[in-house]
């Protein structure tokens, strides 16, 4: 819906950009594939250009990734054994719900069948038998103190002691349940639960995650890249630049035949939380220790031809620019360095680029 609304709003900005054009100088699509566009028209939408200048710049690839949770930073919320799901103190947490460490989620009853219930009430109450006859004969006998030996009462005496301690420790067993917490601070960021719910052991309940650390995990082919990356590398998230990257290292071991390198990814000063969630596919830059020449230019200036090849726009005159077929590759998230297909001192739109495109 987001991106139909701003298709549509181009669309009218084009239009109306248009037509203001044709009622002094129209706008005119060349032959040749250059665009005809009036100064007026160029301010409207805003085009501003720069002069290219060669140079150097460190080498990067773009490998594909996703959003991981950090071991360290997140746990899962399991139960032990099977049973019927029953709100906290609080209630069930909702997804996005902060939680502290070691508070209460939810319970888990044990759902026995009616024969081992009825096994357990029944020893239950033998049990309870036992220790009351067991205190009355205790009291009969110190009673009697000094005239019966004081061994029959030190054995009533601790025959007590066990019965109550069998006791208790067989009433928990009857109506049990177990306490779901949160083996850490963090946010849910997923919940299985509802009451009344019918769970399995081991059956995943709640994840907690610290929105502040979490794990990218890129995948790639060639096994020699992690020999070249080092723990100070840098790396960004494309789409997401106030990400701070950091190496941790990689696998040893191929995946589907790919190779996993792992990034530790936090906020940058003054933020709390990085805008991604856990399983988000995201592109890693990662800058490698080689240098390649070329043109840096921001990443504005790089879009698709109708082809769905890369290209540039290059200024020829006060009112004409050309699009240029290049190839470029992503320096970090907000530039680019285009290795052929430019040289020194060429005229190039770094703002207003997409919009040239859209001319037909």
């Amino acid at each position: 819906m987001k991106q139909a609304l701003l298709t549509l709003g181009l669309a009218a900005l084009l239009t109306a950009v248009t037509a203001s054009a044709q009622a002094a100088e129209p706008v005119q699509r060349l032959p040749d594939g250059s665009l005809q566009l009036p100064v007026e028209a160029q301010r409207r939408l805003d085009i501003r250009t720069q002069l290219t200048q060669a140079g150097e710049a460190a080498a990067s690839l773009t490998l594909p990734g996703r959003v991981v949770m950090d071991p360290n930073a997140g746990g899962r919320v399991q139960a032990l054994a099977g049973g019927r799901l029953q709100g906290g103190p609080q209630g069930l947490p909702l997804p996005g719900q902060r939680v502290r460490v070691g508070e209460v989620l939810a319970y888990v009853a044990y759902g026995a069948n009616p024969v081992e219930a009825a096994n357990q009430q029944a020893q239950l109450a033998e049990l309870r038998s036992q220790r009351q006859l067991a205190a009355q004969r205790l009291a009969r006998l110190e009673s009697l103190e000094g005239t019966v030996p004081r061994k029959e009462i030190d054995a009533a005496r601790a025959e007590l002691a066990s019965l109550t301690a069998r006791e208790q420790a067989v009433a928990p067993s009857v109506g049990a349940r177990e306490a779901l917490r949160a083996p850490l601070s963090g946010l849910v960021a997923s919940s299985n639960a509802v009451a009344g719910q019918v769970v399995e052991p081991r059956e995943l309940v709640f994840e907690i995650v610290d929105p502040a650390r979490v794990l990218i995990e890129a995948s790639t082919a060639d096994a020699t890249l992690a020999a070249q990356l080092q723990p100070r590398s840098t790396a960004q998230l494309v789409g997401v630049p106030e990400a701070q990257l950091q190496f941790l290292g990689s696998a040893r071991a191929l995946r589907d035949g790919l190779l996993t390198l792992h990034f530790r990814a936090g906020p940058a000063k003054g933020q709390a939380a990085l805008p991604v969630a856990i399983g988000q596919p995201v592109q890693v830059i990662v800058a490698l220790p080689q240098s390649r020449k070329g043109v840096v230019l921001p990443a504005a200036a790089l879009t698709r031809s109708s082809a769905n090849e890369p290209q540039v726009w290059l200024k020829l005159a006060a009112e004409r620019f050309v699009p240029q077929p290049v190839q470029a590759q992503p320096l970090d998230a907000s530039t680019v360095l285009v290795t052929q297909g430019l040289a020194a001192d060429q005229r190039v739109v770094v703002q207003g680029a997409a919009l040239l495109s859209q001319f037909r």
